[in-house]
């Protein structure tokens, strides 16, 4: 993974789990479906960007999804999040909505979560790439025993965080982690998936960004500023 290197503030955390020989098959597997001509998302150079624009020690929220986007121009390393120029998946949307009821913060005109990123927001995948139009289709290819590892550094440290784990997939994963599962000093919010399949079950109204805020205030770490940055 040449390509898509570690930034250092992750890199002992990450290290055993990309040192390991599932890794290495990981990236042996990687190079040979993208030799025989598969386009993989999100493209080279852009898989670990998760952990480029949140620093371990940076992390307040960790938000959790399943695999990247795998539509072409979708995908950019980011859980949840699009390109600007890229139409708005209708789970971002349903996120959207739901903070316009909760916080009152206006719907972006474009779905780039970047700036939660940089926020302290890490927007993590339970698999960093997918095929084109394959949903899933990295599932249990290696990326899950780096992106456990990942959750548990964030869960491990001292500092009060919260983990927003929406639908089955996430609140599996979670459940996984002891560092997670056995509690401490963090905020666990659960809910239903964005999907349009779900969001009227339970996700709409959930208010997992005013909880997040209060938890964060109430624990001296400063709330996380959800809206978008002015152009």
């Amino acid at each position: 993974m040449a390509d898509d290197p570690v930034p250092e503030s992750w890199r002992h955390a990450l290290a055993p789990a990309l040192a390991a020989p599932q890794a290495h098959r990981l990236a042996d597997w990687l190079a040979a479906e993208e030799a025989a001509g598969k386009p993989i998302f999100p493209p080279r150079g852009q898989r670990m960007r998760a952990f480029d624009l949140t620093p371990l020690g940076a992390v307040k929220v960790v938000i959790l999804g399943q695999d990247p986007y795998h539509g072409p121009g979708q995908a950019h390393g980011l859980a949840f999040s699009v390109p600007e120029e890229a139409k708005m998946p209708p789970s971002l949307v349903n996120i959207y909505k739901e903070l316009a009821l909760d916080l009152g913060i206006e719907r972006p005109a474009h779905g780039n979560l970047d700036h939660w990123a940089r926020r302290g927001v890490l927007l993590l995948n339970t698999s960093l790439t997918v095929e084109a139009g394959q949903a899933g289709s990295h599932a249990r290819r290696g990326w899950e025993a780096i992106t456990d590892a990942a959750v548990a550094a964030a869960a491990a440290r001292t500092e009060p965080s919260v983990f927003i784990l929406w639908g089955n997939h996430a609140q599996a994963k979670a459940e996984r982690i002891p560092e997670l599962a056995q509690g401490g000093p963090h905020l666990v919010l659960k809910s239903v998936h964005p999907s349009p399949l779900s969001a009227h079950r339970g996700f709409f109204g959930s208010k997992p960004f005013s909880r997040a805020n209060a938890f964060l205030e109430a624990n001296g770490r400063g709330a996380v500023d959800w809206s978008a940055p002015h152009r």
